[in-house]
């Protein structure tokens, strides 16, 4: 297999019904899914990626994004990527004297 995943062992089926067999079977079987399901490694000599999302809301961790400054980043968990900020403040009052 390409990755590096050992290939589970369908049993050979008894001459009459076997409670066992079937469970080997059905373990063999969801062993196999779980394996298909899983993407495993990936390893590209050149890669295009078209359409990334611009900012990190909504994406699942490990995902990539292109931040506003051009630069591909990835999605974690536990740190935001703040697409914009902004501030007004104010700091007391001006009174006026003619």
């Amino acid at each position: 297999m390409s990755r590096n995943l050992v290939a589970p062992r369908f049993p050979n089926p008894p001459a009459q019904y076997d409670q066992r067999y079937m469970a080997d079977l059905i373990r063999a079987f969801a062993l196999y899914q779980q394996q298909q399901q899983n993407p495993g490694e990936g390893r590209n000599t050149t890669t295009v990626l078209t359409n990334m999302q611009t900012s990190d809301q909504g994406l699942e961790p490990g995902t990539l994004f292109r931040d506003g400054n051009g630069f591909v980043k990835v999605t974690l968990a536990n740190q935001p990527n703040v697409a914009g900020l902004s501030a007004t403040g104010g700091v007391g009052q001006i009174t006026k004297t003619p």
